[in-house]
């Protein structure tokens, strides 16, 4: 617990160069487009881009999830079904990304996130 703990204070508090590099993001909403594309048939329009953008989402969904758990959430909650599967969230976020195209610069956790708060947004809390 104690390493866990101390792997998420250091991701935080290292330098943003150490994950980035000059100043662009790792993944940006249009890269992750493009690797999450399929093509007319069903088929990747990239080989094996549905493993980086189903890992990408994933990490999303559970990132955001530990922020719920630690009652942390952000403002944009999203409630994605345990039993959700990865082909069906990356052809959210895909459509999502093919419609806006002003996230493509941009890294895409934010686009990502807004995509599943479309399909998945939580019950209001009353």
């Amino acid at each position: 617990m104690r390493l866990f703990f101390f792997v998420l204070l250091i991701t935080f508090i290292a330098p943003s160069s150490a994950f980035s590099q000059e100043g662009n993001a790792l993944i940006s909403a249009g890269y992750l487009h493009e690797i999450c594309k399929r093509n007319d048939d069903g088929t990747e329009a990239i080989e094996n881009g549905h493993a980086t953008c189903q890992a990408y989402i994933a990490g999303i969904v559970d990132y955001h999830n530990l922020l719920q758990s630690l009652g942390t959430s952000p403002n944009v909650d999203v409630c994605v079904p345990a039993n959700a599967k990865l082909r069906d969230l990356q052809t959210v976020v895909w459509n999502y990304l093919d419609r806006n195209a002003q996230h493509d610069a941009f890294i895409a956790a934010p686009a990502v996130t807004l995509a599943l708060f479309q399909k998945y947004p939580c019950p209001k809390k009353r």
